[in-house]
């Protein structure tokens, strides 16, 4: 079955999933590739699909991950990348990749993709300084850039349903800075994250939603290679029994096992093969030691033609490359075929599979384990990639999802599961788990050996979001450094296995304050940490604990009997020899009570004698105050930075608005002065203007379109506006007098039609409503002969008035008198007819008397029975039947 009919089938049943209300609000989630982003919308409101990809102006359901800053303006997405061949120093790729990163590791990895781009290393955090016309900025800032675009389409899809929140998708391998920093990025945007979702876990809930796992369970790997990097995910599908609304219902899941990544691995390290292989042809062709990876523009024009011929490539045996004005006012022409473009990229086949046999080695499954191998990201469409895939599984590959989409939809209805505003009828069940271990390292002064040494608290794999704590026994303030479990695994472009650093303070402080009470154990600090929904380790909370031991009065075990009572009270506390007490207390509380408690156990003379002394052991939980003192590039931003570039983006919205206001306005200029030309060349204008109206018109066109191409390329949007009003101002009264000529006349015709119907309804309440008000009905008829008046005045002045000038009505006048008119006779016609009034008979004295009579004494009957069978009961009336009894 086709992919594209495969994915209908999938939105199709993801319909039946949705919750069937009506919501007003929707949520989205964001693909973020390095050179593309998707953008899927889960949206409840009527007429609209619940689960989409939202398409961008040019109406594509993908768009460059591309900035660009050219002639005062910010481009993004397909603005940019139209600008990309001319200006490659201008247009910024690559910036997911690029977060949190050294600057040494930025500035090798731009070089390896021929990006010359003026940068620069921050002092503060040593990340790369993007030196642009707009401004300099980090790369959080451009990333910022891109979400907020793409939070702009989820809302346009939407036609004015707000999208609240949003999940982002990011590759396994990102580090904790990294994902540190993508959140940083995305509240720069303004973009509420509830999550960032890897992306085989959104692939994941893809695969699975459709599908019923109650039969049994499967072993899926997902194949992943995108633009830059490579992973393969093993994900374990299966289902359990919950009861719902005392039911028994089978719930999907999936849990991820296992992920292996190649981080530099991907289709654009096949397309460099290429842009080598025709680089190397044409300095042969050129010679004289010219070497066109010199030429930043020659690299970016043969970079964008080389994606072309490596997508013809995945389909035909050959194929051409044409680049016109490569280098120096020369084209360059050749081709190649699949057989070469294989050989160039040898080695690259035999990687690409090492993410797979890892997977399966670490797993202990066997390939006849596997239920199915399926494959997503654009490069897994090379024929000699699948081949290689193919071979090594010993069996056919499975393309069930969109390689494009597939992720975005999946981590859209992650979104709507997770999310306030939106749930899903039917859920899947998402067990994710951390790509890296993480190990904590305590140092201190003083600290003893084996505290100070390094402990492994997450292994990989651990389930998100997890919490976990650790206890130390110490009584000085100290530092936890944060770190990745070895060397094997770590983010690309990182140095250190360390990646956050926390100084804790206050422990030395509390330690000293309770120096002189009676400890029952050491000093301990207990350190709780967190594993996010987003993958981020942290230490989050300190606590020094500290246990003291005290004599508190308790009553004595031999009292009198007329301590019994008391006795009694304090059965618990006398049944053990001490008792413990918790209790949270800030650094800076009064002590007061605790001396008090010192001062009695020193003190006999204050003991009661009824009362002995106990041991009571007491915890004071003391919280310890963290400061993060991570530096480097995993650092986060300051307060100071983030309002700073908080600042430089509003700025640059609001510039981009007043960009696309004025683009609007001198569309619409442009537009205003084509067509009425065209309508005073088409149309017959001599009955409504003079021949002098139409020449000052014409002229004033004229004038205003040369300053149009001339002056007015640079003008603002106000400018615009000034222009395109005169205009108007000269324009609009000849064509409203043009249109008037038909409009007036049908009118007219309408009013007097109506004021004859008028005289049919007035003879029909004459005749079948007689209750109607004989003043309301000469109200209306008075009402109609004004309108008729009026309007036998004016189409006598309009007969008077020449075509060019105002007219002396206008058909909007009329339809307002008419329209008047009507509401007076609907108000008439609404009068309802009284309803009609029903005499009583009169009676005449004698029966009425008659008639009170009988029931005097019926009713005096009825009292003397029921007393006389309360007698008999022997009871007496309760005042309650006697209140009844009056009412009958």
């Amino acid at each position: 079955m086709p992919t594209k009919m495969l994915l209908r089938l999938g939105i199709f049943l993801s319909l039946f999933l949705l919750n069937s209300i009506p919501c007003k609000s929707a949520v989205s989630s964001i693909d973020l590739g390095s050179e593309w982003f998707k953008v899927a919308v889960v949206n409840l409101k009527p007429g609209q699909p619940p689960i989409s990809i939202a398409i961008n102006e040019m109406s594509k359901r993908k768009t460059p991950s591309l900035v660009a800053f050219h002639s005062g303006s910010r481009l993004i997405g397909e603005e940019a990348s139209g600008i990309l061949a001319r200006y490659p120093n201008k247009v910024y790729s690559h910036l997911r990749d690029l977060i949190s990163k050294p600057f040494s590791h930025v500035s090798k990895n731009l070089e390896s993709l021929y990006l010359n781009y003026d940068i620069s290393p921050e002092e503060s955090r040593n990340v790369a300084v993007f030196k642009t016309e707009g401004g300099d900025f980090i790369a959080e800032e451009l990333v910022a850039m891109l979400l907020k675009y793409a939070a702009g389409l989820a809302e346009a899809h939407t036609r004015g349903t707000p999208v609240k929140d949003a999940v982002v998708t990011v590759p396994a391998y990102l580090g904790v800075a990294e994902r540190k920093g993508l959140l940083a990025a995305a509240e720069l945007a303004g973009i509420n994250v509830l999550a960032l979702v890897n992306e085989h876990s959104g692939a994941a809930l893809q695969y699975g939603i459709d599908k019923d796992f109650s039969n049994g369970s499967r072993h899926v790997i997902f194949y992943d290679m995108g633009a830059g990097s490579t992973y393969a995910a093993l994900v374990y599908f299966s289902a359990y029994n919950t009861k719902e609304f005392g039911k028994t219902v089978s719930v999907n899941q999936f849990q991820v096992k296992d992920v292996r990544w190649n981080a530099e691995l991907g289709g654009e390290h096949m397309e460099l093969r290429l842009v080598e292989y025709f680089a190397d042809e044409f300095n042969k062709q050129v010679g004289n030691g010219v070497d066109i990876r010199r030429s930043p523009k020659a690299m970016a024009k043969l970079k964008k033609q080389v994606k072309r011929t490596k997508e013809i490539l995945s389909a035909n045996t050959a194929a051409p490359i044409s680049v016109e004005s490569i280098y120096d006012d020369r084209d360059f022409r050749s081709s190649i075929t699949r057989e070469k473009f294989e050989e160039l990229c040898a080695d690259l086949w035999e990687k690409a599979l090492v993410p797979l046999k890892e997977v399966l080695t670490h797993s202990g499954l066997k390939l006849e384990d596997i239920y199915a191998v399926e494959l997503i990201g654009g490069a897994t469409r090379v024929p000699k990639l699948q081949a290689k895939l193919q071979e090594f599984l010993g069996r056919n590959l499975d393309r069930h999802l969109d390689s494009d989409e597939a992720i975005a939809l999946g981590a859209s209805l992650h979104a709507a599961n997770i999310s306030d505003g939106i749930k899903l009828n039917r859920k899947l069940g998402m067990i994710d788990g951390s790509p890296y271990g993480y190990v904590i390292e305590v140092d201190g002064p003083d600290l003893p050996q084996d505290e100070s040494t390094k402990q492994f608290t997450i292994p990989r794999m651990k389930k998100l979001p997890s919490k976990m704590f650790r206890s130390i026994v110490h009584n000085k303030d100290f530092e936890v450094s944060l770190a990745y479990e070895s060397d094997d695994f770590l983010p690309p472009g990182t140095s250190s296995l360390t990646f956050a650093q926390y100084a804790v303070s206050g422990l030395t402080d509390a330690s000293e304050k309770y120096a002189s009470r009676n400890l029952s154990a050491p000093v301990k600090a207990n350190l709780h940490f967190s594993l996010s929904r987003s993958g981020i380790f942290s230490l989050d909370r300190a606590d020094a604990i500290i246990e003291i031991t005290e004599w508190v009065e308790v009553p004595r075990k031999n009292l009198t009997v007329d301590n019994s009572t008391s006795a009694s009270v304090n059965t618990s506390t006398e049944n053990s020899p001490s008792s413990t007490e918790e209790s949270d207390e800030k650094l800076n509380a009064d002590g007061g009570n605790n001396n008090t408690s010192d001062l009695a156990a020193n003190d006999s003379s204050i003991t009661s004698p009824d009362t002995e002394k106990k041991l009571k052991k007491r915890t004071f939980r003391v919280p310890l105050k963290i400061d993060e003192k991570t530096a480097g590039p995993g650092a986060s931003l300051s307060k100071e930075s983030f309002g700073e570039a908080k600042s430089k983006l509003e700025a640059l919205d609001q510039k981009d608005e007043e960009r696309r206001r004025t683009a609007e306005l001198k569309n619409s200029l442009e537009g205003y002065i084509y067509d009425m030309r065209d309508k005073l060349e088409s149309g017959d204008f001599e009955k409504i203007s003079t021949s002098q109206q139409r020449q000052f018109f014409i002229e004033k066109l004229d004038e205003v379109q040369e300053w149009l191409y001339t002056d007015g390329e640079d003008a603002s949007a106000t400018q615009f506006q000034e222009h395109l009003d005169k205009l108007k101002a000269i324009g609009d009264p000849i064509f409203f007098r043009r249109n008037e000529l038909t409009a007036r006349p049908a009118a007219s015709d309408h009013a007097r039609k109506y004021l004859n119907e008028v005289q049919q309804i007035v003879h029909g309440w004459e005749i079948n409503k007689s209750w109607l008000p004989k003043g309301r009905i000469d109200e209306v008829l008075n009402e109609a002969e004004k309108v008729k008046n009026w309007l036998n005045q004016k189409e006598a002045e309009q007969k008077d008035t020449p075509g060019s000038e105002e007219p002396a009505f206008t058909s909007e006048e009329v339809y307002t008198k008419v329209l008047d008119l009507q509401d007076k006779v609907n108000k008439v016609n609404r009068i309802p007819k009284p309803k009609p009034k029903i005499e009583k008979p009169v009676k005449n004295e004698t029966e009425s008397s008659k008639e009170k009579a009988d029931a005097t004494n019926s009713s005096s009957e009825e009292g003397t029975s029921q007393k006389e069978q309360t007698a008999a009961d022997g009871e007496k009336p309760s005042t309650d039947e006697k209140s009844d009894h009056d009412e009958l």
